[in-house]
């Protein structure tokens, strides 16, 4: 007999005593009833014994969705690949100029980055061995929080495990209708990245999307009428990850305060490269009603996320977010390198000059080409080629001149705006930059 069955519209069943565990307290929607075997008939419709089961292939089914992929140009395939200094990296033997990277400042590679992570790890093992609220709330946790409060100029800042993590299920938090009082109202900008789409979805509430980056369309829907008062959020990222565009920060929070909206903002691509020391374009608006985050894992060259937000909402967060309640602490080493990272950023105006310099000369040398960058201004510089088709045999002719820039398609993108998406690092060279732009100018001209 099954050991756990679910009847059309009953809730998720317990036999009572199974396994020796207790039956969990009531959650919300999470609510599960215990019962006894006498009466899991109950729950069970009946069926009619000589009814055959249908017997789905689902190999058949996994290997249409890879021939559909394939047909449309948008199948992905892993590649093992070795990242070594000095903005390279090692694909099938070869050693090619690695220009899609997130590793913005070279941090990734940097000795005391390396040297803290194996010290941490020295000193509190390799891994952290439970999640924070059991016992791996580990000492350096406090340091790093206490460092990246400061430096985004917050009350308080909270570890996740990666940025993924960290939207998908702060979001859920903070738009639970029955903390709030009433559902709320999302607006989110069209790109945002798939982790904040993923969120709202978790969340079950609908996204009221706006322009990207059009605080005009945005005003229109916020002065909407709100029978009700239900709360408004407005969900965006300060540099867009696909197109290297930034969002105007000071007319997000001023519509933000006019219309009583809380505001969150994704600086994943901004942390290290942006703003006052390389700590955001967001840097000081984190507080009750605002929260920033971002990650470790792009310019400051390990691995994790964080929020930074009021300190009382911090400790909802520690009570209400799925993301840091049930999942393990991060690793001591990881911690090192985030450690390490956030002692280092502050001191890094030369390099940060350096890669804005990069971006400009490629933006500039792109436009005199005739090839569109959009509205990138950052580290981040996209070059539109429309189809999947093009953008893959432009990826492929630049990797066999020994360049590395990977293809953006569908549906990372929208369909008609695949593109090479090159992510520039304050390691590469100005004779780096140079090769780029002399080969992709002849590879993309070439018939």
């Amino acid at each position: 007999m099954p050991r756990q069955a679910r009847a059309p519209g009953a809730q998720s069943l317990r036999f009572a005593g199974e396994a020796g565990r207790a039956a969990p307290e009531r959650r919300g929607r999470d609510d599960r009833e215990t019962v006894t075997e006498a009466e899991y008939h109950l729950y069970i419709p009946e069926k009619n014994p000589l009814e055959r089961p249908i017997m789905l292939d689902f190999d058949e089914r996994w290997r249409r969705c890879l021939e559909q992929l394939d047909a449309d140009g948008r199948r992905r395939r892993l590649r093992t690949a070795a990242r070594l200094a000095g903005g390279r990296i090692d694909l099938a033997g070869r050693s090619l100029v690695d220009f899609s990277s997130n590793d913005y400042l070279g941090l990734s590679h940097h000795p005391e980055l390396i040297r803290r992570t194996a010290l941490f790890a020295e000193r509190w093992g390799a891994g952290s061995g439970a999640s924070r609220l059991v016992c791996g709330n580990l000492p350096p946790f406090t340091d790093v929080e206490a460092k990246l409060a400061q430096g985004k100029g917050a009350p308080a800042a909270l570890v996740f495990v990666s940025g993924f993590q960290a939207n998908a299920s702060i979001l859920p938090a903070l738009f639970d209708s029955r903390v709030l009082g009433a559902e709320p109202l999302v607006y989110c900008d069209r790109l945002n990245h798939a982790s904040l789409i993923h969120g709202c979805q978790a969340a079950g509430v609908r996204q009221i999307r706006f322009r990207h980056n059009d605080l005009g369309h945005l005003e229109q829907l916020l002065a909407a009428p709100n029978p009700g008062g239900r709360p408004r959020f407005i969900v965006t990222e300060t540099v867009f990850s696909m197109d290297g565009d930034r969002a105007d920060i000071a007319g997000l929070a001023a519509l933000a305060e006019r219309h009583g909206a809380f505001l969150y903002l994704d600086e994943a691509h901004a942390t290290g490269v942006l703003g006052e020391g390389g700590f955001g374009l967001a840097r000081g608006l984190a507080g009750p009603r605002c929260l920033v985050m971002g990650t470790f894992s792009k310019a400051l060259g390990g691995f994790g996320a964080y929020a930074a937000c009021g300190a009382l909402l911090r400790d909802y967060l520690v009570n209400r977010c799925g993301g840091l309640i049930y999942a393990t602490a991060l690793p001591p080493a990881v911690l090192g390198a985030m450690d390490a990272a956030l002692d280092l950023v502050p001191t890094l105006d030369a390099e940060r000059a350096r890669l804005a310099a990069h971006g400009d000369r490629l933006r500039a040398a792109m436009a005199e080409a005739g090839l569109d960058t959009g509205a990138s201004s950052t580290q981040i510089v996209p070059v539109f080629l429309g189809d999947e088709a093009r953008a893959l045999a432009v990826a492929s002719a630049l990797e066999a001149e020994g360049l590395l820039g990977v293809a953006i398609r569908p549906p990372t993108v929208p369909a008609g705006t695949s593109r090479i998406r090159f992510a520039l690092s304050a390691r590469h060279s100005e004779e780096d930059v140079d090769r780029l732009i002399e080969t992709l100018v002849r590879v993309v001209r070439k018939p």
